[in-house]
């Protein structure tokens, strides 16, 4: 990512606010930071919630993204409220799907958005872009860590637990509802006809990593991802397909599935990704946008500055991201509505 790009994230996470037009309810926003000792990874962890507070002059800064404000730190709910944990995309960041934090907030959910150690856009380690086991495992500890937290165990129903993610985020998800990947196909398709998947424009060079020893040597001990704790599960664009190839892999998945998929996507085609899954998960639901919808307008809506910076954040003239965004934010909380309360 451009330089501009990276300095407008530093920004947002010096801030943590929003600065567009609030909705009927206020939204709370809270950063904590979580340490997985026996991974060693530290786990910084954003939280979205409603709230009786009301914006302060504080919460209203400059944000390269459009947004809406949140009240920092603000009240949590007093009755016991839905959870949804969110996980982000390669080489993205906790705060890079707020608009569907927000949303979902919005509609009266918790949600917690994860920083994946090692696969953040400032924090990239090559490793951890391969490794997708440790992800899931990354949001089952915060989830334990929530759920045992003094200020948060109170405000959250533990038998309303459901979860969401974007591109390596939404194999993530499946990944905790007892998808199976089967490491050595994984491997040697991206050594293959999969080569391109893997040079993610947010890490070039990626493909030199598949003979790394210490990932083939940590691929023999994936431990069981499945977290039956979480009650529904909704992937956006998800990755990581090349993985699964049997109906039998998708045994274990028993909870509600909900897939999205983009037409345009050039970065986790849909043929090998979304839709694939759909065709391996029985009982699965799935939606998908037509035309030139991309992988990227997924990410938080950007002003134009951005835009003209980093083309990840300009879509085809023919594409609002905005109405995307609501597109996705209905069917998400409608699935979560449903198969959660």
């Amino acid at each position: 990512m451009k330089k501009f790009f990276l300095n407008a994230i530093i920004l947002l996470l010096t801030y943590c606010s929003f600065a567009q037009t609030m909705g009927e309810v206020n939204i709370g926003q809270r950063t904590i930071v979580f340490n997985d000792e026996s991974r060693k990874r530290p786990l910084i962890t954003e939280v979205w919630y409603p709230t009786t507070d009301t914006l302060e002059t504080s919460d209203k800064f400059f944000s390269p993204f459009i947004r809406n404000y949140t009240v920092r730190d603000g009240k949590l709910p007093i009755n016991k409220l839905p959870l949804v944990m969110l996980s982000h995309g390669t080489g993205g960041g906790r705060l890079t799907l707020e608009w569907l934090a927000y949303g979902l907030a919005q509609a009266g959910f918790i949600v917690a958005a994860v920083d994946h150690w090692g696969n953040t856009y400032d924090n990239k380690i090559p490793l951890q872009f391969f490794e997708f086991w440790q992800r899931p495992q990354d949001i089952s500890f915060v989830l334990t860590a929530l759920l045992n937290n003094s200020i948060f165990k109170t405000a959250i129903d533990q038998q309303q637990i459901g979860a969401i993610g974007f591109s390596f985020g939404g194999y993530t998800v499946l990944g905790l509802a007892g998808a199976v990947a089967d490491v050595p196909h994984m491997l040697t398709y991206y050594k293959t006809v999969g080569k391109k998947e893997i040079e993610f424009p947010e890490f070039p060079g990626l493909s030199r990593m598949l003979e790394d020893s210490t990932l083939i040597a940590d691929s023999k001990n994936i431990p069981n991802l499945k977290d039956s704790r979480i009650k529904s599960f909704f992937a956006i664009c998800p990755g990581t397909g090349a993985g699964f190839s049997k109906r039998q892999q998708m045994k274990d998945i028993t909870a509600p599935v909900y897939i999205i998929g983009v037409q345009a996507d050039s970065i986790v085609p849909v043929e090998q990704n979304a839709r694939h899954y759909n065709q391996l998960i029985v009982g699965s639901h799935y939606y998908e946008f037509a035309g030139k919808v991309s992988h990227y307008v997924m990410l938080n809506e950007a002003i134009d500055e951005v835009k003209k910076s980093d083309p990840i954040f300009a879509d085809d003239p023919s594409v609002s991201r905005r109405q995307v965004h609501a597109k996705v934010d209905s069917i998400a909380v409608e699935f979560f509505n449903r198969n959660l309360r």
